[in-house]
C-alpha cells in the first residue's frame, strides 16, 4: 500500500495504516504526521519525509524505516520490533524502550535512552550514528545504548553533559579516543575489553548493514563502557542511609 501523506490529518493517515490488511505500507512526502505505527505488529513501513512525534510509540513488532529525520520521542515504550532512521532523530529518542532496537544513523537529540528497561529476554538497543544531547540514558534501567561519533573531529566524547545521570542498570557504549568527562557519581566508567565489543558486535553490524558503512571503521575503534557505579547508588541521592 502507498500512501501520499502532505497535509492529511495523523488520525486519518494512521487510520489508513493500521486498516490496511497489507504488511508492507510506504508513505511518501509525509510533514510532521504524528503517533505513526503506534503499537504495531506485522508490518513493514517505509516514511518518505520526516514524521512527528512519538513516531513508533508501543511498537509490538513492526519494522520502520525512515528516510529523513524524525522528531521527538521516537520508539516511546516500544516493546519490540526496529526503528531505522536515515538522518538524526529529536529528544528522547527511545524514551522507556523496553525492547525491539532503534538504529538512528546521524544525532540524537537530548535525553535519548531516558528511562530503558529490560526484562528476562528482551534487552532493547539504541545505536547513535553521530552524537547525543545531553541527558543520554538518564535514569537507564537497562538496556544497551550505543553511541559511536561517526565523523566527530571534536576530540572529546560524543555526548552531552550529564551522561548516564540516575542510571542504575544497562549499559552505554561510547566510541572515542578520549574518556568521556564530568560524568556523574553514579557513573563507572571503564575502556570496552574484548568480551565487551563481543556484547554489541552483532548491534554494531546491523547498522553498518542498514547504511552502507564499513565495519571495520566501528569495530576495531576505542570505545568506552558506562555502567552503574555500585560504590556510590542512585538511591543515595533520595535517602540518608
Amino acid at each position: 500500500m502507498k500512501i501520499t501523506a502532505n497535509l492529511m490529518h495523523f488520525k486519518e493517515l494512521n487510520e489508513k495504516v493500521r486498516n490496511t490488511p497489507e504488511k508492507s505500507v510506504e508513505i511518501d512526502n509525509c510533514i510532521g504526521q504524528r503517533y505513526i505505527a503506534s503499537g504495531l505488529s506485522n508490518k513493514d513501513i517505509v516514511i518518505n519525509g520526516t514524521p512527528g512525534n512519538a513516531l513508533g510509540a508501543y511498537l509490538n513488532g513492526a519494522n520502520v524505516t525512515v528516510y529523513g529525520n524524525a522528531q521527538d520521542a521516537t520508539g516511546d515504550t516500544m516493546n519490540d520490533g526496529s526503528i531505522t532512521i536515515h538522518g538524526s532523530s529529536g529528544d528522547a529518542t527511545g524514551y522507556a524502550m523496553r525492547g525491539g532496537k532503534i538504529f538512528v544513523r546521524d544525532n540524537a537529540g537530548y535525553r535519548a535512552g531516558i528511562h530503558m528497561k529490560a526484562y528476562k529476554e528482551k534487552i532493547p538497543k539504541l545505536v547513535i550514528g553521530g552524537a547525543a544531547g545531553s541527558f543520554l540514558g538518564e535514569y537507564q534501567a537497562g538496556g544497551v545504548i550505543v553511541v559511536l561519533g561517526i565523523n566527530n573531529t571534536t576530540g572529546k566524547a560524543p555526548v552531552g553533559r550529564f551522561c548516564g545521570t540516575g542510571m542504575h542498570g544497562g549499559k552505554i557504549y561510547i566510541c572515542s579516543e578520549n574518556e568521556p568527562e564530568n560524568l556523574p557519581a553514579q557513573v563507572a566508567v571503564r575502556k570496552a575489553e574484548s568480551e565487551d565489543m563481543n556484547e554489541i558486535e552483532d548491534i554494531l553490524r546491523e547498522y553498518c548493514d542498514n547504511f552502507n558503512y564499513d565495519p571495520a571503521k566501528i569495530i576495531n575503534k576505542t570505545f568506552y563502557v558506562l555502567t552503574p557505579n555500585t560504590k556510590n547508588p542512585y538511591k543515595r541521592l533520595y535517602t540518608n542511609n
